[in-house]
């Protein structure tokens, strides 16, 4: 295979992961308390070992998989300049992950979280029956003076 490059591009790929993996390393360094892992990197023939800082990934995915998407409509707009803000949520979410998912997610304090789940409903589009989806929604209250940006 060494005819058509494919083993000199396989070659060029890791020594870019050794350089993206370095640059990774140099830029952030570990918190207090944060778990270091170690990276294999091979370069030519030699092997060599690369600190990588663990990230907190996993408490993104799980707020990510809570918050579903803020809820943007003209009521949410006003209740926003009273500081409540109204986000779309999974089925299974309770008051304190909301709350728990927002603080992780927008960096603000909900002071309250309160929930509503709207029924699905039954309408006619064009003579044809059909139906509208419900979904659970939560209004979050945050602390005064902070504010979350939708952009």
């Amino acid at each position: 295979m060494a005819i058509f490059g494919f083993k000199k591009r396989k070659d060029e790929k890791l020594e870019q992961g050794a350089e993206a993996a370095k640059a990774v390393a140099d830029k952030k360094s570990p918190a207090k308390g944060a778990k270091k892992q170690k990276a294999a990197v091979q370069s030519g023939s030699k092997t060599k070992a690369v600190a990588v800082p663990k990230l907190k990934v996993v408490e993104e995915t799980v707020a990510a998989s809570v918050v579903i998407r803020p809820r943007v409509t003209e009521k949410s707009g006003l209740l926003s300049q009273s500081n409540v803000y109204t986000f779309e949520v999974n089925k299974d979410a309770n008051k304190a992950s909301v709350a728990k998912a927002i603080k992780a997610i927008y960096k603000v304090t909900p002071v309250k979280v309160a929930m509503i789940n709207t029924p699905m409903k039954n309408v006619f589009v064009k003579g044809k029956k059909g139906t509208v989806a419900g979904m659970r929604k939560a209004l979050v209250t945050v602390k005064a003076g902070e504010k979350i940006d939708f952009v």
